[in-house]
């Protein structure tokens, strides 16, 4: 049975998260990222007990859980290395030319308290200590952490490492704050805490919705950030596939299958021309997926939706299976399905997320209609051309759709797999995320959590150190129309 904080006790942890806050906004760039790199000391220093309680928790592999425990670390540096250049303080001085114009000045002040809701795929990189914390407290913002009930002891090591860099730095503990069950109701006491000032979720389109509609109708509205959900379109063009047939259906169903389908990025829809080579596409398809054996998926409840999903996309009118992997008791069967784009087109169902190790292929009969398919589909995280150079240039309104439809553009490969870095956009248009403007991997997701504050002739010595004329942080700030780090 899984504990859950009363709300009493939320709203005593909400109302503690003001001090936190305020301490954060207290302390410089430089103090602020040597805390997020003591944070990223312990759970560097957390030993094969965090390894093994994930492992048993969610059922992910021991090598994926070391990787993602890796990640999560150099999450937390990078983050803070970006956060002590001061590329997010956004520093901007207008000096002015005489009693006609103002000293106006500017820089960028962490939102306030955030309420962050933990991932049940991505247990360390996406939960207690993952990107949406650190990048919370990157912005000078205090934490208040929801813990996701599909693996609470993995997160209580992980905010007990937390507490300790907090601790060994001389911050105070409010700077992290912890909530516990997996009902609505704390979700929803936790959003409506007045001190609570935007929200980080991962998750599916009806939590991540319901959270931001909650946010919405606050006394005070508040920003939420919901990554909910993508099936991910593959665009493989008529020359890539005659020339890779076998070694792309190979690559599709290894990314589709990968992590048993359990990531936001999964592939789920494959998008095709009718030609010659689609015969031998799909018998290729139907081997490789053949050869993928049943996998435990991260916890019952999923399991049990994948199941559910997977039979309603197989009973749509008009859908046929092109192949299924090896079914094993309790876990995942993988599958391809296909279907014509006319039938694509008249069936919304087959839009829908199969969050799981199943893709749909959907037949095209040409160009146009491949354009009618893309211009049909909603809002995606990622969008993905298998194709030579010049399959683009024979289809650059497809490549110009694609644009406006996803926040990753991605030529070859496949979109399983996201770097943590600057170029990174983890994020994209409605319904994917909720605001396309923003990313929750890499060190720009710090982005999500800071308002611009402007200080118009005020004297040196009150302003914010990122915009005194000396400079002390040694940031690069723009002064006059001129980018540059020199005291002025």
């Amino acid at each position: 049975m899984h504990i859950e904080t009363s709300s009493e006790h939320i709203q005593a942890i909400g109302n503690d998260s003001l001090a936190g806050y305020q301490y954060l906004q207290r302390i410089s760039l430089t103090e602020r990222a040597a805390l997020m790199h003591a944070i990223a000391d312990e759970i560097d220093a957390l030993d094969d007990e965090l390894i093994q309680t994930a492992h048993e928790e969610s059922a992910l592999p021991v090598v994926r859980l070391t990787g993602e425990k890796a990640r999560t670390v150099n999450q937390w540096r990078s983050y803070a290395n970006a956060v002590k250049i001061g590329i997010y303080a956004e520093a901007r001085i207008d000096n002015g030319a005489g009693a006609a114009k103002a000293d106006i000045r500017k820089c960028n002040k962490g939102i306030g308290p955030v309420a962050v809701f933990g991932a049940s795929n991505f247990p360390f990189a996406f939960s207690t200590a993952g990107g949406d914390t650190a990048s919370a407290i990157g912005a000078g913002c205090s934490v208040v952490f929801k813990e996701h009930p599909g693996h609470p002891k993995t997160s209580q090591l992980m905010a007990k490492a937390i507490v300790s860099g907090l601790t060994k730095f001389g911050a105070p503990e409010a700077v992290f704050g912890y909530v516990q069950g997996g009902s609505h109701a704390v979700g929803e006491v936790l959003v409506k805490h007045p001190a609570i000032k935007a929200v980080a979720f991962t998750g599916s389109f009806q939590g991540g919705k319901a959270l931001y509609d909650i946010g919405a109708r606050r006394e005070e509205p508040i920003p939420v950030f919901a990554e909910m959900g993508s099936i991910n379109p593959v665009f493989a063009l008529p020359a890539y596939l005659k020339a890779n047939t076998a070694e792309f259906a190979a690559q599709y169903v290894s990314s589709v299958t990968l992590g048993v389908g359990q990531f936001c990025t999964n592939p789920g829809l494959l998008l095709v021309i009718k030609d010659e080579t689609l015969a031998d596409f799909k018998q290729e398809l139907s081997a490789a997926i053949g050869q993928v054996g049943g996998a435990k998926m991260l916890h019952d409840g999923i399991a049990k939706n994948y199941t559910e999903a997977k039979s309603k996309l197989a009973d749509q009118i008009g859908v046929i299976r092109v192949g299924e992997g090896a079914a094993q008791e309790n876990c995942a069967v993988a599958a391809v399905y296909s279907v014509s784009a006319g039938k694509f087109l008249e069936n919304d169902v087959l839009s829908e997320e199969v969050f799981g190790p199943t893709g749909l292929l959907v037949e095209c009969e040409d160009a146009a209609e491949m354009e009618a398919v893309l211009k049909a589909l909603p809002g995606q995280l990622t969008m993905t051309f298998a194709a030579t150079e010049d399959d683009i240039r024979q289809h650059i309104p497809l490549f110009d759709i694609a644009q406006e439809k996803c926040g990753r553009l991605l030529f070859g490969g496949m979109p399983t797999g996201v770097e943590v870095v600057y170029a990174m956009h983890h994020g994209g248009p409605f319904p994917s995320t909720s605001d396309s403007r923003f990313t929750s991997v890499g060190p720009d997701a710090v982005k999500r959590f800071l308002r611009p504050v402007s200080y118009q002739n005020w004297p040196n010595e009150f302003l914010p150190l990122e915009l005194r004329d000396e400079n002390p942080l040694q940031i690069e700030r723009v002064v006059d129309n001129h980018c540059t780090t020199e005291a002025h």
